[in-house]
């Protein structure tokens, strides 16, 4: 019999955090964060991590493991990832993988192809010249490059997701071949383990809602202290993607009002939120939870129980 590792994912402000550790009390789980901004150190209100006393009684994995001046990537995210999966089941107890990083979420299941070391250098190199491309020219000239010479990766990315639309031409320039083709001799966990995976959906008001009124509550708990804090360092291209850096950023420097802020922050995230429910929908292997009004932590966690014998 193979041991099991539960996915529970939705988009952001959907409730994940809550349902995650009451299921974790009731499966015997350790929680794997599936969070590209909860791995950085400082970025504790904008990723909205559960507290330390929480983290102290259900253990949570992969949160606060890298400084925002370092560069992280999906790979080194899943090669932590299986590390800490089988350090889970060595204890007797389920890894519960949890989170809205879609891309993470499909490489951890499906496999995400290595590079070979000695091209490290020259991708580097390769990288940052991408990215002069794009300032100098923009993201669609780079995208409009990626449809002439992988179609197929193209159709999957969003023309504004530059991270991605470079990573897939770095590919092509050190191999010749579209990683849409290295792609397909990937291997995931999907073959090696008993994988469930949950997904957690709201009508479409109540998360904007819901998100809404995060970003309130965030901003209460003391967001743009932590933003000053963390533009004063270096930070790293990937860290300085998470949404609400630029926005804060801008109000600092006096180029937004506050309500304005808020509002720019809100649209970023509602529209994040539309691109990970229209990625997380092509998925077939998802079991929805639809959460009603009434429901709470402890009903959301009763009704995934009784999908499946966990």
């Amino acid at each position: 019999m193979r041991e099991k590792v539960i996915f529970l994912v939705g988009p952001t402000g959907v409730g994940k955090t809550q349902v995650s550790i009451e299921l974790a009390k009731r499966v015997n789980c350790e929680i794997i964060c599936c969070d590209s901004m909860q791995v950085y150190k400082g970025m504790d209100i904008i990723s909205c991590k559960v507290s330390k006393s929480i983290r102290k009684k259900i253990p949570h994995h992969l949160t606060d493991i890298v400084s925002v001046e370092e560069e992280f990537n999906v790979a080194e995210w899943v090669n932590l990832a299986l590390k800490s999966i089988r350090e889970i089941h060595k204890k007797r107890k389920i890894p519960l993988v949890v989170g809205g990083s879609m891309l993470y979420m499909s490489c951890l299941l499906d496999g995400i192809f290595a590079l070979p070391s000695y091209v490290k250098t020259d991708a580097e190199s390769i990288r940052d010249s991408l990215y002069k491309e794009a300032e100098e020219f923009g993201k669609e000239f780079l995208y409009r490059r990626l449809e002439r010479t992988d179609p197929l990766t193209a159709e999957k990315i969003h023309p504004n997701d530059l991270r991605r639309i470079i990573r897939a031409l770095e590919v092509y320039e050190i191999h010749q071949i579209p990683i849409s083709i290295l792609q397909k001799g990937r291997r995931g966990i999907i073959s090696l383990y008993d994988t469930r995976t949950y997904g957690l959906i709201r009508q479409r008001e109540e998360l904007y809602k819901r998100i809404d009124e995060r970003i309130e509550r965030i901003f209460r708990d003391g967001l743009v202290r932590e933003i000053k804090n963390l533009v004063r360092l270096n930070l790293s291209k990937t860290a300085s993607q998470v949404i609400g850096i630029k926005e804060i950023k801008g109000y600092l420097e006096k180029k937004y009002t506050l309500e304005e802020t808020k509002h720019l922050i809100s649209k970023k995230t509602r529209n994040y939120a539309r691109r990970q429910m229209s990625w997380f929908r092509r998925d077939k292997r998802i079991k929805w939870i639809e959460i009603q009004d009434s429901d709470d932590e402890k009903s959301i966690a009763e009704k995934i129980l009784n999908l499946d014998n966990l």
